[in-house]
């Protein structure tokens, strides 16, 4: 995997990467919902964040929701596609996961925040469902900009399986490498990593810090998300944090609940213990 630009600039500012989970802007459980109160709160406090630090780089990303997934799901698209009716569930789940990403950008920019769109089924590559190319040079050339770019799970060509899905953690993960941003949100509906799901089991507790030698005990106790998830549930995403983490030394990675409000605004900027923290030993 290819690593940052030598051509960068020897000293930039701090980089941020911002997820805002599928089932926290969407309802998942009901086709194409979007949680616009939600959307417009959290976009407020992305803002305010900035204003607050207007010298750090944002890049923003968010999930498909009740929006990609439900096609995903119909047609296979994750394990390829090949076949005409295939081609058409490939289309569909990029349209469909486009039109929630107009309305997360719209949500943005009606707050001041210079967010602009780069559609991954149009500038990612892959080869039997790994991202091998596309998209770094625009997101550099954007964030030196002072522009904050906006991905998301998509669609993309696969020079195996003909298409795939892109899940936004596996995104943020290629992008990262190449990166390396200083901080990691990942921001959906529950507060953190809990020893059971909090939605399911009161007696759950939430886990302040995660570090990679935990592992294994979390991965038995993390339980699935709600609602239909094509691209894994919360223990893939404990697991490709920490995947994360042990190639960029300093990286920490902040999973919480975007339903708390000024959770996120809390998680920008740290100053307070938010949710749960992944960070190396």
């Amino acid at each position: 995997m290819s690593t940052i630009s030598t051509s960068d600039p020897p000293t930039q500012s701090p980089l941020l990467f911002l997820k805002l989970g599928g089932s926290l802007i969407t309802d998942k459980r009901q086709t194409e919902t979007v949680r616009q109160d939600v959307l417009t709160r959290l976009a407020t406090e992305v803002a305010t964040s900035r204003r607050e630090h207007p010298h750090r780089r944002l890049l923003v990303a968010h999930g498909s929701g009740s929006f990609g997934h439900v096609h995903a799901k119909r047609y296979g698209t994750r394990a390829g596609v090949h076949s005409a009716e295939e081609w058409l569930g490939f289309a569909l789940t990029a349209d469909a996961a486009a039109r929630l990403n107009r309305l997360v950008v719209s949500a943005l920019l009606q707050v001041g925040v210079p967010a602009w769109s780069l559609q991954p089924s149009a500038l990612l590559r892959c080869v039997d469902g790994q991202i091998e190319r596309g998209m770094i040079d625009n997101i550099h050339q954007a964030l030196a900009c002072g522009v904050v770019p906006v991905v998301f799970g998509d669609v993309a060509l696969d020079d195996v399986r003909g298409g795939t899905i892109v899940s936004t953690e596996e995104i943020f993960e290629w992008l990262a490498l190449q990166l390396l941003p200083q901080r990691i949100v990942l921001a959906g509906e529950v507060d953190g990593i809990y020893t059971a799901d909090p939605q399911l089991d009161t007696t759950a507790q939430r886990i302040p810090a995660i570090t990679p030698h935990m592992l294994n005990d979390l991965q038995a106790m993390v339980g699935a998300s709600h609602g239909v998830d094509v691209t894994g549930g919360m223990a893939t995403k404990v697991a490709q944090s920490i995947g994360i983490i042990q190639q960029i030394p300093g990286l920490e990675i902040i999973l919480c609940s975007g339903m708390i409000p000024g959770n996120l605004e809390r998680a920008l900027r740290t100053t307070t213990l938010v949710g749960t923290r992944i960070h190396g030993e």
